[in-house]
Formats: C-alpha cells, sequence, structure tokens
C-alpha cells in the first residue's frame, strides 16, 4: 500500500475522519482498507473486531509515524509553529528533545524539515530562536529555506547565527525556483556570485526559466539580477520575452520584421547555454517547442507583451510547427485552454477566474474551431509522466479530453463555446 504524506499544514480533525472512515471501510470488507490494515498494523488482526484505535494506528504508520499519538503530537507541533505559539513549541519540545531534529511533518521527503527549518519557512524568528538555543542543529536548511521563501528579516538572523558565511553558489536555486526577488537579492547581498571561478554559470537561469511558478514581474526581476551581476543572456527575442523587455523586442522587430509569426524551436525558447536541458524540465500546458512569440505569452502570462504583438500585427490564429509525426499546428487559443498558468488558478481555488488571453485573441479575429494534433506529457512533478496523444482536436475538445483538468481553464472554454467553437 503507498504511504501517505501529512500536509505542510495537516489538520488533526481531519485525520481523525479519516481514521472513522478508515475503520467502516474495514467493517465493511472493503479491499484496500483491508490490505492497509494488514499492511500497517503490527498485529494480526480480525477485521471485524478492529477498533478505532486500530484503525488510528493503521493510519499513523501509513503518513510515517510510530503510534496516532506521534501523529497528533506532530500536527500540535507545527501548528503551534504557524501560530507563532512559543509556549506550546517549548512545552513539546522539551518534554520530547527528539522532536528538534526530527522532519517535522515526519516524512523525510519533505523539504520543510525539522522543527526550526519549518519555522524558518514561516518567518517564526522566537522559534527559530529558542529552539537553536535547545540544540537545534539545522541552521543551515532553515537559512536556504527562509531565503527560498523570501523571509528576509529571518535569513538574515540565521545567517548571523552561522558566523556570517559566503552562502555556495547554488544557494540561489532556491528562490529562483520560488520567484523570491527578495531571496535572490539577499544572496547577492551576501557575495554569492553567477560564475565560478572557472567562469562557468552558476546562477539558475534555468530553474527560473523552467520553473512551474508563474510570476511574471519576480521573473523579471530576477533576470535582471542576474544580468547586473554579470550574466550575459542570448540577444534572440525568446530571451526578451522572458525578460519582459518590449524595448529589446522593438530592436529585434527592427531588425527582422518577420519576427511577430516566426516559429521557434524548443532550444531557442529554453536556451542551452542557461543550462536549460531536456523538454521534460519545463513546466507548461500546451507544448511550446515550435511555437510564436504569441503563444509564449500566454504560457508566461505575459499579457502586456502579447498585447504588444497583437497591435503589432502577429497573427491571432499563427500555427505551431508540424511534426514529422503529424502533431502540432495549434494556434493560441490552444494554449489559453491548457497552460500553466491556469494550474495556478484551479489549484489555489480562488482564480482570477477569468481568461484574458483568451478574449485577447477572440477580439482579433481567432478562430475558435481551428484543428490540431497535440501529444502532451506532463513533468513528472505533476503526476503522470506519460505522453497522451490529442489528435485533431479544437480548443474545447482538447480541453475535455485533457488526462490532467487543473491545467484546463474553464473561463476559457466558456468564452470560446460563446463563440461558437464546438467540439
Amino acid at each position: 500500500m503507498p504511504h501517505r504524506d501529512l500536509p505542510v499544514r495537516p489538520d488533526l480533525d481531519q485525520l481523525k475522519r479519516q481514521a472513522k472512515d478508515l475503520l467502516r471501510a474495514i467493517h465493511a470488507g472493503e479491499g484496500p482498507a483491508l490490505a492497509e490494515l494488514a499492511e500497517f498494523h503490527p498485529d494480526p488482526i480480525d477485521p471485524a473486531n478492529a477498533r478505532l484505535a486500530d484503525a488510528q494506528l493503521v493510519l499513523a504508520r501509513s503518513y510515517h509515524a510510530s503510534s496516532w499519538p506521534r501523529l497528533a503530537q506532530a500536527v500540535e507541533l507545527v501548528t503551534a509553529i504557524h501560530a507563532d505559539d512559543l509556549d506550546t513549541v517549548r512545552r513539546l519540545v522539551t518534554a520530547n528533545p527528539r522532536l528538534i531534529p526530527e522532519p517535522a511533518l515526519i516524512r523525510t521527503n519533505s523539504n520543510w524539515g525539522p522543527p526550526m527549518t519549518y519555522a524558518a519557512n514561516l518567518g517564526r524568528d522566537r522559534i527559530i530562536r529558542l529552539l537553536s538555543d535547545l540544540g537545534a542543529t539545522d541552521h543551515r536548511s532553515a537559512m536556504a529555506r527562509a531565503v527560498l521563501q523570501g523571509q528576509v528579516a529571518t535569513a538574515n538572523m540565521i545567517h548571523a547565527m552561522l558566523g556570517k558565511p559566503k552562502p555556495p553558489d547554488d544557494a540561489l536555486g532556491g528562490p529562483a525556483y520560488t520567484l523570491s526577488v527578495e531571496g535572490t537579492a539577499l544572496l547577492f547581498h551576501l557575495g554569492v556570485r553567477v560564475h565560478d571561478e572557472a567562469g562557468r554559470l552558476t546562477a539558475p537561469v534555468e530553474t527560473v526559466l523552467q520553473t512551474d511558478g508563474r510570476n511574471p514581474e519576480a521573473k523579471h526581476a530576477i533576470l535582471e539580477l542576474y544580468a547586473r551581476h554579470g550574466v550575459r543572456f542570448p540577444d534572440t527575442a525568446p530571451m526578451a520575452l522572458h525578460r519582459g523587455r518590449i524595448d529589446l523586442l522593438e530592436q529585434h522587430l527592427a531588425r527582422k520584421p518577420g519576427l511577430l509569426n516566426r516559429t521557434f524551436t524548443h532550444r531557442e525558447v529554453y536556451p542551452a547555454e542557461m543550462l536549460c536541458r531536456d523538454e521534460i524540465d519545463a513546466t507548461v500546458g500546451t507544448p511550446l517547442g515550435g511555437t510564436t512569440l504569441l503563444h509564449m505569452c500566454v504560457e508566461f502570462d505575459e499579457l502586456e507583451i502579447a498585447r504588444w504583438l497583437v497591435a503589432r500585427g502577429a497573427d491571432v490564429n499563427a500555427r505551431a510547427e508540424v511534426g514529422a509525426s503529424g502533431f502540432g499546428g495549434y494556434t493560441p487559443l490552444f494554449n489559453t485552454v491548457v497552460s500553466q498558468p491556469n494550474f495556478w488558478m484551479n489549484y489555489r481555488k480562488r482564480g482570477p477566474w477569468q481568461a484574458p488571453f483568451t478574449e485577447l485573441l477572440l477580439a482579433h479575429g481567432a478562430d475558435p474551431n481551428a484543428r490540431a494534433s497535440i501529444w502532451k506529457r506532463l513533468h513528472p512533478g505533476h503526476g503522470d509522466p506519460t505522453r497522451h496523444d490529442y489528435r485533431d482536436v479544437t480548443p474545447l475538445s482538447w480541453g475535455r479530453r485533457f488526462h490532467a483538468p487543473i491545467f484546463v481553464s474553464e473561463p476559457a472554454m466558456r468564452l470560446i463555446e460563446a463563440a461558437g467553437g464546438v467540439e
């Protein structure tokens, strides 16, 4: 049976409900519940005689905890850290010093780390000082997480605790992934370099370009910080788009009037000289290899640049290149239906429940019934990395059939349908 993982902010009441549901399933003889009972209960037990305590133990062990009280203890500890409840944290770790070095969420695959590191994610300085005084030693991971989360004051405090060492050159990776401008600026202030002694690039440009986050302003700011500290970017239109530099795009357009509707390879969108690697490493919805700048704007949430492109004559029905196997040919409207920005809109469940790119494209003549064939593999971090093929789909059928609905924009689909789109 697969192990469960506690979420970053677990809820004890929810876990109690899970235990009761598990007990009911065990008594009902449901196969998965019986398998869990056999897998995680330390003793042979007749399912008909199982009690709530047995279900709680099974559930706790599935969450990597040794017992139900240990699971409840983990929830109480991280809840106290979230609440900046110094007294509760002190009581828990004083009575149980072994909690100090153990992962706060019990599971070892959590980047949130032991209690002090967990507290650093949240900027809980009083708790960090308490845990340090009580013997916590995870200062370096705590500082890294504070930087990653943009907790600048907390990172400075931990840096002082460490004796103010120069951070390693790879420290920029954390705030690059989360697109933390504050964390990136702090590391440069503390002396991090963008090249090593041999002149090799150490600034994680590839992480900024390929991360699953979407925050155009932060992305632009981090790339400009890199440039200010010595990174030389390729002089290409896709890189100008990544940087949010319409002034550079103007220069490219002046030199190459056909720029607006030409297509770019995956390597031009994610350049090898910036240490970008395989296509699967880049988190996107509708693929970007062989697409135009307008397709890219949708995926990278660059609405201002999209408007600039359309105002200068970019074809809203420009098609992606078609490969030898017949896949491709999709217009930017397909990208509005399946994209990484849509993932965050749906994941956060708080919008914005709008589709401004879809509105822009349809207002300028985008065909709601264009047809294309697309194949897609999601980044492994999103679960299913297997290839899925979609042949002869319209924007609407692309969205309706897509195997990961969390990437699909229902607002975009409604607008396309209202414009006459069909499956």
